[in-house]
């Protein structure tokens, strides 16, 4: 059997290995390594797979969160709402910005922001939401859109982990997570969905001024070279990075699927096992299942994961801690019960395997290895 890994990034490249070589030499020997031409053409083939007008590449996906609070002219003091249960980049741009970090519970089904905590956490002060489509699945759009409306804020979608899921208006619609707010971010770290080889990063809207002024902010300000309309920064996606993602972008439905199949055998293998719970699918929206993320019941997650770790199976917890309870993260003033969703969750959810190369071998020795361990433990 092969080696079981968390995300099986050789055993992706084994499969299109040579069009990734191509893409990249084709940019070692054009020499533009900065804003080469695979940029502009990888941001069009985005905006196309995503149904969206405007793609803005820049270096990674904290930055793109970062480029889109710049853009709303969010000032210090408004208040952000975002949740608990969430990658520690989704808050900290928040602070350095000087904004207000406002932490709201998260849902116990599919970990998602609960948008009846964020309508209870809303203020004047209150400018932003930051949904987190987390582990692969959108969150719950239409109700945080009525929230937004009603209260004329912004919605920034965080959409690192959910590149190519769907979202199912109650009309029949469908969006893509990351183009209903009004920007999305999005992150290319190797182990997303859609991931590159390195750092990258993107943004997402449907608003000509957003998009101009995104780019201007991500290009130190500049609309017209050695002309500074805006204080900027410098995030940029490189050429070979983007090459790379072109490649993969023409595979992603592909994987998608995949994740979907590998999810699909998980829930049949554990069906029975009412030890622990499988991942939550909401009815309206796809799961494209960057993790697939169960909780164990009882207070054996520990226990599990050395099990696990004992038969050389990876498996990793997305989160251990609760946002509000990091020291960095005190000066909010936040008390340990505060949440009582996500502190639950942070103790009992554990990912395991998921990638679209795992086969059935693999999947097979996993889920038996999980079965084993809770009827040994009973």
């Amino acid at each position: 059997m092969r080696e079981i890994q968390m995300v099986d990034l050789k055993a992706q490249y084994d499969k299109i290995g040579s069009e990734i070589d191509n893409a990249i030499k084709s940019v070692l020997v054009s020499t533009a390594f900065i804003k080469g031409p695979d940029i502009k053409q990888f941001e069009e083939e985005l905006q196309e797979y995503m149904s969206v007008k405007h793609v803005i590449s820049c270096a990674n996906g904290t930055d793109a969160l970062h480029l889109a609070m710049m853009v709303l002219g969010l000032k210090p003091g408004d208040e952000v709402i975002t949740t608990d249960f969430t990658f520690i980049a989704t808050v900290e741009v928040v602070a350095l910005l000087g904004l207000k970090l406002v932490i709201v519970d998260a849902e116990p089904g599919t970990f998602n922001i609960s948008p009846e905590a964020v309508r209870k956490a809303i203020t004047p002060k209150t400018k932003a939401i930051v949904p987190v489509h987390l582990f692969g699945q959108c969150a719950d759009m239409e109700s945080l859109i009525e929230l937004a409306e009603k209260h004329h804020l912004f919605i920034i979608e965080d959409a690192a982990q959910a590149t190519g899921a769907d979202y199912l208006f109650k009309n029949g619609t469908t969006k893509k997570a990351g183009t209903i707010g009004h920007i999305g971010t999005t992150s290319f770290f190797p182990s997303k969905n859609l991931g590159c080889y390195g750092d990258g990063g993107a943004l997402y809207t449907n608003d000509d001024t957003f998009a101009r002024k995104l780019r201007s902010i991500a290009n130190h300000g500049m609309k017209v070279r050695y002309h500074y309309d805006d204080i900027g920064v410098n995030s940029r996606l490189d050429t070979i990075q983007a090459a790379i993602l072109r490649v993969k972008l023409k595979h992603l439905s592909k994987f998608n699927e995949a994740r979907k199949a590998v999810a699909d055998r998980y829930d049949k293998a554990f069906e029975g096992c009412h030890s622990i719970s499988v991942p939550e699918r909401s009815v309206f929206s796809s799961h494209i299942f960057h993790q697939y993320t169960i909780k164990v019941k009882n207070g054996k997650r520990d226990d599990l994961k050395k099990f696990l770790e004992s038969k050389k199976i990876p498996s990793m917890v997305y989160y251990p801690g609760p946002i509000h309870l990091q020291k960095a993260y005190g000066y909010l003033g936040y008390k340990e019960n505060d949440f009582p969703v996500t502190t639950i969750l942070c103790k009992e959810v554990l990912s395991l395997p998921m990638h679209p190369e795992m086969d059935r071998e693999q999947l097979d020795y996993i889920t038996l290895n999980v079965l084993e361990f809770f009827d040994k433990s009973l």
